[in-house]
């Protein structure tokens, strides 16, 4: 994920730079609970999700809903572009006091 946010994060920038007066944007999600992680058995599922919902200021993992509304928000607001929006709980923010 780390790997794929950061190339986000130089790319589309540039992009919307580029491709002006088209917008573009991108969402960068965090941990969703989807069924890409099904391969986990339940209990270690639960375990990772809760490791993270423990080191994000929400408290949670995302949800697939949150990624939607987030995407939404992007396409819904014309006066937007050249940004990649965090969609992770905070993740990347530091947690200690």
């Amino acid at each position: 994920l780390a790997a794929i946010n950061g190339a986000l994060e130089a790319l589309i920038p540039p992009l919307a730079v580029e491709l002006a007066p088209l917008r573009i944007n991108a969402v960068a999600p965090g941990v969703v609970d989807t069924p890409w992680w099904d391969d986990k058995p339940a209990e270690q599922r639960q375990a990772i999700f809760e490791d993270i919902a423990a080191a994000t200021p929400v408290g949670r993992v995302g949800h697939p809903e949150d990624i939607a509304r987030a995407l939404h928000m992007l396409a819904a607001n014309g006066f937007v572009t050249g940004i990649v929006l965090e969609a992770s709980g905070g993740a990347s923010l530091s947690t200690k006091r």
